[in-house]
């Protein structure tokens, strides 16, 4: 797939919505100094290049339900293709993997989990470990509590990286 082209308006567009994904599509283009049309085409080209993938709420869990947040390293049992794709797809069926990614390095994997309590974290890792899914090894970390949580990346930033090199 071809690299779109962002112009400011498109960066401006991505930096505003992913600090307030609820703007109005109105508020939206007086911000970024358009008429609504274009913003909303802007915003459609955007979202079927793929480079909006979602809009989301950020929910704030301890004010609605006791839960464990943990940090997991998981290493495979070995390295080869068919491991990796059985490990992806069992990963994918537990909702309380709220993310997981390929790592380089002495892991494989760095596992987001949030659930109920210990036991159930647990009972979780447990079926991995019994389920035929790869994994032999793991690492866990329970969050203490969060220091900086932000789901806002430094879009800005990272394009001025780009820039710079172009």
């Amino acid at each position: 797939m071809a690299a779109i082209k962002l112009d400011d308006r498109d960066i401006k567009i991505l930096a505003l919505l992913t600090k307030e994904g609820r703007m109005s599509k109105a508020a939206l283009a007086e911000k970024v100094n358009l008429s609504a049309t274009p913003c909303w085409e802007r915003l459609k080209r955007l979202e079927k290049a793929g480079i909006i993938s979602g809009y989301h709420a950020e929910v704030e869990l301890k004010l609605i339900a006791p839960h464990v947040s943990a940090f997991v390293m998981a290493e495979l049992e070995n390295h080869r293709a068919e491991t990796f794709q059985t490990f992806e797809a069992a990963i994918a069926r537990y909702d309380e993997i709220t993310a997981c990614w390929a790592i380089g390095g002495g892991f494989d994997y760095l596992l987001q989990v949030v659930t109920h309590n210990v036991d159930t974290y647990q009972a979780l890792i447990d079926e991995l470990l019994g389920s035929g899914t790869g994994l032999a090894r793991y690492f866990t970390y329970i969050v203490t509590k969060p220091v900086k949580i932000s789901a806002t990346p430094p879009i800005s930033l990272l394009l001025s990286a780009t820039d710079e090199k172009n």
